[in-house]
């Protein structure tokens, strides 16, 4: 990580930004002694970026096969890496489990290459999600290997563990950025019926449990809640995501970030706080309108004096080119080479966006 510290991101312009700020210090005033300023406490600021389904149909594999059983997925994330990197902590949602032995697969049962795995590294994440409808996808094998892949090559993660040392260890993810602590918490509403496999932990929606996992959190200067809920293709929030949002910021989540949707759903406010329903889909093969993107949620924070002084969040739209899986920020899909089709889907993704996140 960039100067983040487990305990166990060119800035672009973006369509359109929520902040939310506190009030400002007073001005020191031509009184104050030089040694007042100096001892006067110094605000620590961080930036972390949020993006959506990391997803991994099988012609995604296809795509990055280079023979002789290597794969190579970094293309994929190339118009990206630059806002990535320039963020101090990002963190996406993986959504598909990794495979040690060779045997992939997409949809309904995902199971990726470590290729997969190495590219997001690449592409600038430090924390990957786990807590997903997918992460049961291979049973045992899947989640142990997912997270031995991601142990081996230095991302951070939560949201499925092997045993109960593992979850007590990471279960919050506790890191810290530019003298920031954070505690980052990670959820599904369930694994598609695959039951989870013994020995093993998933991190389910359970209201009792997320209230005592916000509870041990209290130290942090800043509790996150990634929720993987909400209903497919739906491009609202329903009455139960809306609900546990109010309850998680009862409860002191700072930030609250969605995703499983694979759409987008808008942003919002909650007692002085910001949410994001679902960022919708970060990279897949889902062609559908609606589901052929989705945004990155950057978020800057200040701290003073042990509180949060400021916030803001800014939503950058993304849409992934299918011919190649590229994801492509607004400014980037605009001028980049496409067949006639693909700038058609392009130009109503755009629309669509717009018209659900900034005409209101």
């Amino acid at each position: 990580m960039r100067n983040v510290f487990a305990y166990c991101f060119i800035a672009l312009s973006a369509i359109a930004s929520l902040s939310l700020l506190a009030p400002l210090a007073a001005t020191t005033s031509p009184q104050e002694s030089a040694t007042d300023i100096e001892t006067a406490p110094q605000p620590k600021r961080a930036r972390l970026l949020f993006a959506g389904d990391i997803m991994c149909h099988y012609p995604q594999v296809t795509a990055a096969a280079r023979g002789n059983g290597e794969y190579d997925f970094t293309p994929f994330f190339e118009y990206v890496k630059p806002i990535i990197e320039s963020a101090d902590v990002a963190i996406a949602n993986f959504e598909t489990t990794v495979s040690p032995d060779g045997r992939y697969s997409g949809y309904p049962a995902f199971s990726s290459p470590a290729q997969l795995a190495v590219a997001v590294k690449d592409a600038g994440f430090d924390i990957a999600l786990t807590a997903n409808n997918h992460c049961c996808d291979r049973s045992a094998r899947g989640i142990r290997s997912t997270i031995e892949c991601m142990d081996s090559i230095g991302i951070a993660h939560t949201g499925t563990f092997r045993d109960s040392t593992e979850y007590a260890a990471l279960n919050p993810l506790r890191f810290e950025s530019n003298g920031i602590k954070f505690a980052l918490l990670n959820y599904t509403y369930g694994t598609n019926g695959i039951p989870v496999p013994k020995g093993y932990i998933v991190n389910l929606i359970d209201t009792l449990a997320i209230a005592r996992d916000l509870e041990t959190a209290k130290d942090a200067d800043c509790r996150i809640a990634v929720m993987h809920w909400g209903d497919e293709y739906r491009r609202r929030p329903n009455r139960e995501q809306q609900s546990l949002a109010d309850f998680l910021h009862r409860h002191g989540a700072d930030i609250i970030i969605g995703s499983h949707p694979h759409v987008i759903e808008p942003a919002d406010t909650c007692g002085g706080k910001f949410i994001v329903y679902s960022l919708g889909n970060y990279v897949s093969n889902m062609s559908s309108r609606y589901c052929d993107g989705g945004i990155m949620a950057q978020v800057d924070i200040e701290i003073l004096s042990g509180e949060i002084a400021k916030r803001k969040l800014t939503l950058i739209p993304v849409w992934v080119k299918r011919s190649e899986y590229k994801i492509l920020p607004f400014e980037v899909a605009d001028t980049v080479e496409m067949s006639v089709g693909e700038r058609k889907r392009y130009e109503l993704f755009r629309a669509d966006t717009e018209s659900l996140l900034f005409s209101e």
